[in-house]
């Protein structure tokens, strides 16, 4: 049995953009919210044997600090104020919001504590899990495999994409949560750099400051979780979430995650004045056509055209299925393809982990995600789930998991 020796994370901005937007967020608008996030595993695979490890990897993360560079990097971005740059410079992990257990041999992790430290948990949480388990699992898998099947997929995208009009299609990558390793992650996305032209940004900020990519990402479940307890009323909590987010962000980072509560429930908030301030939407659940007709019947009805609006399909993308929607979708409203795990853990005879972590509570009281997808549900409170369904006029069938 093989451990790490050294930090698998070296940089405070190895994590996805959405992180740093939402934290900037709740620094300004809910500094005081505490909240509870929970591993989940969502295949079958039993991963206690590699707690120890990973808490050794935690304590590490505690070092992780805002290098000057990486500073004045994010202060060249029009996303960041001031008194959060600042703030970030002195944030530190800290491991004492963490719990790893083995629990006959699942892995149990509770992550709790102030919202805008634990905001930053997820994304390297997930990266470092993954890589642990990937480093004991597949010792022999290596970058240059990696990279291999990356030019196969692409030397098959270019035959399959032949007789295609293909100036609007848009990849972004999205692999860092569950990537084979950061070395993969990197050498993926510079591989794409060099020789994919369609290659538009990178979710990963540390990767977008090394390659001189674009940072993408706005917001995640989380923060129309957080508003199902932050927001008075909970029927008014997802319009209250999109109206915050338009308060910290009004005329950047538009895009609009849209199945926390399912997209029907969704499109009756997202009417014209929110349809016309954000940019667009982004999937990642259920069917993706069916959803893709639902947003661009939804602005047509508003009298928006649906041309000055983008759709993000991210929901286990590799790029077969993105080129499918493309055909399916493009020349109707402007696309964006963001691939995960399809990129960054794409090994011959490697299985990529499927495993999240998600917020379970705020401010000591239940939050739930629905989404277009069952097996998505996430939620310990039957309850509050029986009452989002109702102030949402869902039906009341799907059970939380």
């Amino acid at each position: 049995m093989t451990s790490y020796a050294s930090p698998i994370l070296t940089s405070l901005l190895d994590t996805d953009a959405y992180k740093l937007h939402m934290q900037q967020a709740v620094y300004h608008r809910y500094a005081n919210s505490h909240v509870v996030a929970e591993f989940r595993c969502r295949g079958d695979e039993l991963l206690g044997e590699y707690a120890q490890e990973i808490r050794q990897q935690i304590e590490l993360m505690s070092t992780l600090a805002l290098t000057e560079d990486e500073f004045r990097y994010l202060d060249s971005l029009p996303f960041f104020s001031q008194d959060y740059l600042q703030w970030l410079r002195s944030f530190r992990y800290n491991p004492q919001h963490v719990e790893v257990t083995d629990r006959s041999g699942q892995l149990h992790i509770r992550i709790a504590g102030p919202w805008r430290e634990v905001i930053m948990w997820e994304v390297p949480l997930l990266a470092v899990i993954s890589e642990v388990v990937h480093h004991r699992r597949s010792p022999d898998a290596t970058v240059e495999m990696a990279v291999a099947q990356l030019r196969r997929n692409l030397q098959q995208f270019s035959k399959d994409s032949a007789d295609l009009d293909m100036s609007g299609f848009k990849l972004m990558d999205f692999g860092t949560r569950r990537r084979f390793s950061a070395a993969v992650q990197h050498a993926i996305v510079s591989t794409l750099k060099d020789e994919f032209p369609y290659l538009v940004g990178t979710s990963n900020y540390d990767l977008a400051h090394q390659l001189q990519l674009n940072p993408v990402g706005t917001q995640a479940h989380e923060w129309f979780q957080a508003h199902q307890q932050l927001s008075p009323v909970l029927a008014n909590s997802q319009r209250a979430a999109l109206q915050a987010w338009l308060d910290e962000y009004p005329d950047q980072l538009g895009i609009a995650l849209t199945d926390c509560i399912t997209m029907d429930a969704f499109l009756r908030d997202f009417g014209s004045k929110f349809a016309s301030t954000y940019q667009g939407l982004r999937h990642d659940s259920g069917d993706p056509v069916e959803w893709g007709e639902k947003a661009i019947a939804h602005y047509q009805q508003l009298g928006i055209e649906p041309m000055s609006k983008t759709l993000v399909f991210s929901d286990n993308l590799d790029l077969d299925k993105a080129l499918e929607l493309y055909r399916h979708f493009h020349q109707r409203i402007n696309l964006v393809f963001g691939i995960g795990t399809r990129l960054t853990c794409n090994i011959p005879q490697v299985k990529p982990l499927n495993i999240v972590i998600k917020l379970v509570q705020c401010n000591g009281k239940p939050v739930a995600k629905l989404s277009d997808s069952p097996g998505k549900t996430i939620c310990q409170d039957k309850a509050f789930v029986k009452a989002l369904r109702k102030a949402f006029d869902l039906p009341l069938v799907k059970k939380a998991s």
